[in-house]
C-alpha cells in the first residue's frame, strides 16, 4: 500500500468539509414553493351545462365567456314572476278606482225604483189615514201603511249610500296593501331576471384557467363550481422559517424569490406570518431545539412578476439584500 504524505492526508480530511461548506444554503435562505389560490366560478341556478367555452390551460382576459347553464327553468320562473307583477299592479291601480259606470248606472235605477216605491207607500198612508178618520179601517190597518212607508224610506236611504260609496276608490290601508303586493311582485321579477342573467357566467379575472369540473350535457348544482381561475394575483410564495429568525420578520418585508429557471430574482411582499408553528417535536423544548420550530409564512410578488411563480414550484427565499446563493457560497468557500 503506497504512503499518504501528512500534508496529502489533512487536504483529503478537509475537502469535505469544505465542500460540505460551500454547498449549504446560507442561513438567511429559506426553502418554500409556489402556490396558487383558485377562483371558483360557479352558477346560482341548477341546470344542465349546455356550453363551455374554455379548457384548462387556456389563459383568458377579464369578462371572457366561461359557461352557460339551461336558461328553460329560469326563463319559465322569470315568464310567471312577470305576470304576478302585471297582476299585482292591476290590483292597484283598480283599488284608485270607484265601481264601473255599467255598476253605477245599476245602482241609479235601483234607487230610481226605490224613491218610487217610498213615494207610492206614503200616498198610501195618506189614504189609510183619511180613511180611519171615516171609519172605513182598523187602526192595524194603519200601522201596516206606516211601517211599509218607514220601509219604503229606508231602501231609498241605503240606494243613496250605495250610490255615494260605489264612486269611492278603496281604503288607504287598501290601496297601500295594493301597492306593497306590487312592489313585491317587482322584486320577485328582478330577482328572477337576475337568475336568469346568471346562466351565462364571465370571468370574473384575467388569469389561466385552472380546472374544468364538468363536460357539456351534464347536470350542475346550483352554487356547485364548474371552472377554477388562476389570477396573477392568486399567485403567491409559501416559505417556513425556524424560531430564530422569525422576529426578524414582518408583514409587508420585502423578499426575494429564487427559483430554476425563473431568471432574476422576484419581488415579494410578506402577507402572512403564521402565529402558529407548522412542526412541533415530540420533546421539551430546550435552547439547542428550538432551531427545529418552523413557521408558515407567505409572500405575495407583484401581478407582472406573479407570472413567473408555477405552483409547486421549489423557491428559495431571502430578505430583501441579503447576498444570493453563488456569492455567499462562493466567499465562504
Amino acid at each position: 500500500m503506497p504512503r499518504i504524505a501528512p500534508s496529502s492526508l489533512l487536504a483529503l480530511l478537509v475537502a469535505p468539509l469544505l465542500l460540505s461548506a460551500c454547498g449549504d444554503d446560507p442561513p438567511d435562505a429559506w426553502s418554500g414553493y409556489a402556490e396558487g389560490d383558485p377562483v371558483y366560478v360557479a352558477a346560482p341556478v341548477a341546470g344542465r351545462l349546455m356550453e363551455l367555452r374554455v379548457q384548462r390551460g387556456d389563459t383568458i382576459v377579464a369578462g371572457a365567456p366561461l359557461f352557460s347553464i339551461d336558461v328553460e327553468l329560469t326563463r319559465a320562473a322569470r315568464a310567471e314572476a312577470d305576470a304576478r307583477l302585471a297582476a299585482a299592479r292591476a290590483e292597484a291601480a283598480d283599488s284608485t278606482k270607484g265601481h264601473r259606470p255599467d255598476e253605477i248606472a245599476v245602482a241609479r235605477a235601483q234607487l230610481a225604483q226605490a224613491r218610487s216605491q217610498s213615494a207610492l207607500a206614503d200616498t198610501e198612508l195618506a189614504r189609510q189615514q183619511q180613511l180611519i178618520g171615516q171609519g172605513f179601517i182598523s187602526a192595524s190597518q194603519l200601522d201596516d201603511a206606516r211601517t211599509a212607508a218607514a220601509a219604503a224610506r229606508q231602501r231609498v236611504h241605503e240606494l243613496e249610500a250605495s250610490l255615494r260609496v260605489s264612486a269611492l276608490p278603496s281604503r288607504v290601508d287598501a290601496q297601500a296593501a295594493a301597492r306593497a303586493n306590487a312592489e313585491a311582485a317587482s322584486a320577485a321579477l328582478d330577482q328572477q331576471r337576475w337568475l336568469e342573467s346568471q346562466t351565462r357566467q364571465t370571468a370574473p379575472a384575467a388569469g389561466l384557467v385552472n380546472d374544468t369540473f364538468y363536460r357539456v350535457g351534464e347536470y350542475v348544482n346550483a352554487g356547485q363550481p364548474v371552472v377554477s381561475l388562476l389570477p396573477p394575483s392568486q399567485r403567491k410564495a409559501r416559505f417556513y422559517v425556524p424560531e430564530p429568525a422569525l422576529g426578524s420578520l414582518r408583514q409587508g418585508q420585502a423578499v426575494r424569490l429564487s427559483c430554476d429557471g425563473c431568471g432574476a430574482p422576484i419581488a415579494a411582499r410578506i402577507s402572512y406570518i403564521s402565529p402558529q408553528p407548522e412542526y412541533t417535536p415530540p420533546v421539551i423544548y430546550s435552547n439547542s431545539q428550538r432551531s427545529r420550530l418552523v413557521f408558515l409564512v407567505e409572500a405575495r410578488p407583484d401581478a407582472a412578476d406573479a407570472l413567473r411563480l408555477h405552483p409547486g414550484q421549489p423557491l428559495e427565499v431571502r430578505p430583501d439584500g441579503a447576498a444570493p446563493a453563488s456569492a455567499s457560497a462562493a466567499s465562504r468557500s
